[in-house]
C-alpha cells in the first residue's frame, strides 16, 4: 500500500500552523504522515507530535514513513473529535496546536477494496475505521427511501436525490459501488448527466459522509480542540467540499464572537468572551499549480484559528 501522495495546501498549512522546536502538536488526521513529517521536523527538538486516524492501515503505513522520529511520535488509532480524552489518557493537558485534513484520503479512494470510488468495482464499503461495523451496504439497503432521499439531498446535495433513492430501494439488494453507480446513472435523465461531475459523484459522497458520522462530530470536534491548546496555539482545518467548509466556518466565528446578547442590546450581558481569534480571513486555497498537480486538491480550503 503507497501512502505517498503529496499532501494537499502543505506549506500553506505547515506556514499557518506555525510550529517551534518543544511544541506538542496533534495531526487529527495521520493519513501517510506527509504533513506529520514537517511539523515532526518543526518541533524538534523537544516536540511531540500526536498522529490520530481512523485507519489502522494509515497509521501503519505512517509509522512507517516516520519510524526516525519515533521518539517523538504517538500514533493513536481513534477519531479526533475524542480529542479530549485521548489526552487525558497520554496525559497533556494543553497542545501547541492541532491539524485536521478532513475528507476521504487519496490511499482510500485508489484502494479499490475499500469501496469509496464509483470508478470501479468493488463491495459497498467507505468505512474509514475497517474495525466498524456500520458500512454502506447498510445505507444502501437497509435505509427507507426517505431517509435516503434525505442524506443525499443533504449530504451530497444532488437535485436528483429523491429519484436516485426510488431507484435505490427498488433496485435492492445492491453489493457491489459498481452496481450503486449504475443505480445512480440509470436514476438522473441522461441530458442532466452530460453536465457537471460524475453523475455517481454526489450520492457517493453523501453515503460516505452518512457511513463515518463525518459532519456529526465536527463542530464538537472543534470546539473541543480548542479547549485543549494553550494561549496562541492554533487550529488548522483542511475540507473539501461546502457543506465542512461551512461548518468550520460558522463554528470558528461562534468561538470568536460567542455573545448570545440580542443583536439591538446597547450593552454585552452574557458576559461571553472570545475563545480565538480567525485568522484566515478568507479560506486558503490551492494555487493553480498545485490544482494542475494534484486534481484532487481543487476543492481545498484551509481556515485556521488562534486561541486567544
Amino acid at each position: 500500500m503507497d501512502f505517498h501522495h503529496i499532501p494537499v495546501l502543505f506549506e500553506e498549512t505547515i506556514e499557518m500552523l506555525n510550529c517551534k522546536p518543544g511544541d506538542i502538536v496533534v495531526d487529527g488526521t495521520l493519513g501517510g504522515g506527509g504533513h506529520a513529517q514537517a511539523i515532526l521536523e518543526r518541533i524538534l527538538p523537544g516536540g511531540t507530535l500526536i498522529g490520530i486516524d481512523r485507519d489502522p492501515d494509515a497509521l501503519e503505513a505512517a509509522t512507517r514513513r516516520l519510524h526516525k522520529y519515533q521518539d517523538s511520535l504517538i500514533t493513536v488509532h481513534d477519531n479526533f473529535s475524542n480529542i479530549e480524552s485521548i489526552l487525558d489518557k497520554l496525559g497533556i493537558d494543553a497542545i501547541d496546536g492541532m491539524l485536521m485534513d478532513l475528507g476521504v484520503s487519496s490511499y482510500q479512494l485508489d484502494e479499490v477494496s475499500r469501496g469509496f470510488s464509483y470508478q470501479s468495482d468493488a463491495p459497498l464499503d467507505m468505512r474509514m475505521d475497517p474495525t466498524q461495523d456500520f458500512s454502506a451496504h447498510d445505507v444502501v439497503n437497509k435505509y427507507d427511501e426517505r431517509r435516503l432521499t434525505r442524506i443525499i439531498s443533504q449530504y451530497g446535495e444532488e437535485r436528483w436525490a429523491a429519484r436516485i433513492a426510488k431507484f435505490i430501494v427498488d433496485n435492492r439488494p445492491i453489493n457491489t459501488t459498481e452496481e450503486l453507480t449504475q443505480v445512480i446513472k440509470a436514476a438522473i435523465p441522461a441530458s442532466a448527466r452530460r453536465q457537471g461531475p460524475h453523475p455517481a459523484k454526489r450520492t457517493f459522497q453523501a453515503i460516505r459522509i452518512e457511513v463515518n458520522k463525518e459532519l456529526e462530530i465536527l463542530e464538537a470536534a472543534i470546539e473541543s480542540a480548542v479547549n485543549k491548546l494553550k494561549p496562541q496555539g492554533r487550529l488548522c482545518i483542511i475540507t473539501f467540499h461546502s457543506l465542512e467548509d461551512r461548518i468550520v466556518k460558522n463554528t470558528f466565528r461562534k468561538l470568536q464572537n460567542p455573545c448570545t446578547c440580542p443583536p439591538d442590546s446597547p450593552i454585552c450581558i452574557c458576559n461571553s468572551r472570545p475563545l480565538v481569534k480567525i485568522i484566515t480571513r478568507k479560506p486558503i486555497i490551492p494555487s493553480e499549480r498545485e490544482v494542475s498537480e494534484n486534481p484532487r486538491s481543487r476543492s481545498a480550503k484551509l481556515r485556521a484559528c488562534q486561541k486567544v
